[in-house]
């Protein structure tokens, strides 16, 4: 694979992750199919094209900037345990602050959950992956990869939060974020079971998704 059509996926990426969010493309959509199937809907996109980009960073011409050492791998297996459990209390949470706009209704400020210590976890899940990646990937591509999607994630919140405050009523995100922070640090979950069995799934993502991708 040559650098032209890596970038042209890489900037597909990018595309196909802003342009279903724009308030116009997303209201259609959302008004003939519904919020939660647009979130699962974006989510199964954006999936399958951050799969892409990753096969092609792994096709790219191979231009070493660093070499793997042992202890990279090791922070990268702690750090991927972290990621796994931010994404299992994150899905199918309410969640008004981030992107996708399913179940925003029911959510409760007094009982956020994890949006209590993050807005936007899913930006921190990536940001956190992306960014312990680029410790045992030091070739150019992978570099390149990595330290963009890490950048990305970092920015994404800032633009969310922006976008989010125009499509909300005047002081409502303020309010709500205000009502959000009365909440303990570590607030009591609703359901201890639910926690529980999303504290478990983590877990087993982790175990799973290690023997079937060794980091």
């Amino acid at each position: 694979m040559t650098w032209f059509v890596f970038g042209v996926i890489f900037g597909l990426f990018f595309l196909i992750h802003s342009m279903p969010l724009r308030p116009a493309i997303k209201s259609r959509i959302t008004a003939k199919v519904g919020a939660k199937a647009f979130s699962i809907g974006y989510w199964v996109l954006t999936t399958g094209m951050l799969s892409l980009l990753i096969w092609s960073a792994g096709e790219a011409p191979y231009v070493e900037l660093w070499p793997q050492m042992p202890w990279q791998r090791h922070i990268l297996h702690f750090n991927m345990l972290i990621v796994f459990q931010i994404l299992a209390f994150s899905i199918a949470r309410p969640n008004p602050f981030s992107f996708g706009g399913a179940w925003e209704n029911t959510f409760d400020p007094e009982f956020p959950g994890i949006v209590r210590l993050f807005r936007h976890p899913m930006l921190v899940a990536l940001a956190i992956w992306a960014g312990s990646h680029l410790l045992p990937n030091g070739d150019l591509a992978h570099f390149l990869l990595f330290s963009i999607l890490t950048g990305f994630a970092i920015a994404g919140r800032s633009l969310i939060n922006r976008r989010k405050r125009r499509e909300m009523a005047p002081n409502q995100w303020t309010d709500l974020n205000n009502a959000v922070l009365q909440a303990p640090l570590l607030p009591a979950p609703r359901s201890l079971t639910n926690a529980i069995l999303r504290f478990l799934a983590g877990i087993a993502a982790f175990v799973t998704f290690s023997l079937l991708h060794p980091f």
